[in-house]
C-alpha cells in the first residue's frame, strides 16, 4: 500500500523531521519566516514549503502584519496528535509504576 501523501493529515506531516523541528521553535510564540530560517539553519524555500504543509493539514496558523507573515502553532490542530501519544504516555508511566513497585519489594 502506497504511503499517504505528507499534505494529507497532521499525523504524515509531522512525519518529516524538519516540520517538527519547526511546530517546536513555534511552540512558545508566533514567529516570522525570516526567524524561522535563522533559527533552524534551513533555506528560506524549504521553510516556506513545510509551513505551506503544515498550514495545509491545520498543524500553524498565519498572521498578516503589513509586508510580514507570521505562523503560529495550532493549539486545536495539534489536539489529534497530543491524544494519540497520551495513550503511550499513559503506557510509560504505567510501565515506571511497575519497575518502582519491583525495586521497592527489593
Amino acid at each position: 500500500m502506497p504511503r499517504a501523501t505528507t499534505t494529507s493529515d497532521a499525523f504524515n506531516a509531522i512525519a518529516e523531521p524538519r516540520r517538527r523541528d519547526i511546530l517546536s521553535y513555534l511552540a512558545t510564540r508566533e514567529r516570522p519566516v525570516g526567524d524561522i530560517v535563522s533559527a533552524l539553519g534551513l533555506t528560506q524555500p524549504s521553510v516556506s514549503k513545510h509551513l505551506r504543509v503544515l498550514r495545509h493539514v491545520g498543524l500553524v496558523d498565519v498572521r498578516r502584519d503589513g509586508k510580514q507573515i507570521f505562523y503560529r502553532t495550532n493549539a486545536e490542530g495539534l489536539r489529534p496528535l497530543h491524544e494519540w501519544t497520551g495513550q503511550f504516555e499513559r503506557y510509560w508511566r504505567n510501565q515506571l509504576n511497575r519497575i518502582k513497585q519491583r525495586a521497592e519489594r527489593n
